[in-house]
């Protein structure tokens, strides 16, 4: 007898290899929520993983149900912390050009404290406003 008898045992097998996956998914994403968990203390979150160990699809079930919303919320919120992260480092290395009003600014108070000479401010005025 062969594993590939008809069309719909290979359905059949696809539909399971699919169940496993997302059984895997859910998993990982329930370790994944009780590692970044700040509320949970060091206790709390050894016996949700101890218990992922011993009776996952259960512990999977009791959490999804138990902790479910808190999930979306802490994963939306390292999501939006990883994105402003990311923009903050483009904005610093892209080196925006700064505003010609803060350079002159800038050079009048080293012009006024004698940093620079009138020449030096003069060009570093036409250098801003080019």
């Amino acid at each position: 007898m062969s594993f590939w008898e008809s069309f719909w045992d290979i359905i059949w097998w696809m539909f399971w290899i699919y169940v496993f996956i997302a059984y895997l998914m859910a998993l990982f994403s329930v370790l994944i929520d009780v590692i970044r968990d700040h509320s949970l203390k060091g206790w709390a979150k050894a016996i949700w993983i101890v218990f992922l160990v011993f009776v996952p699809f259960l512990t999977v079930l009791v959490y999804l149900i138990a902790r479910g919303s808190g999930m979306g919320e802490r994963s939306s919120k390292a999501f939006r912390a990883e994105r402003e992260a990311s923009e903050s480092y483009i904005r610093d290395v892209a080196g925006t050009k700064p505003d010609p009003a803060q350079q002159i600014e800038k050079a009048s108070q080293l012009l006024a404290s004698g940093a620079i000479t009138e020449a030096e401010f003069a060009q570093l005025k036409a250098k801003a406003l080019a």
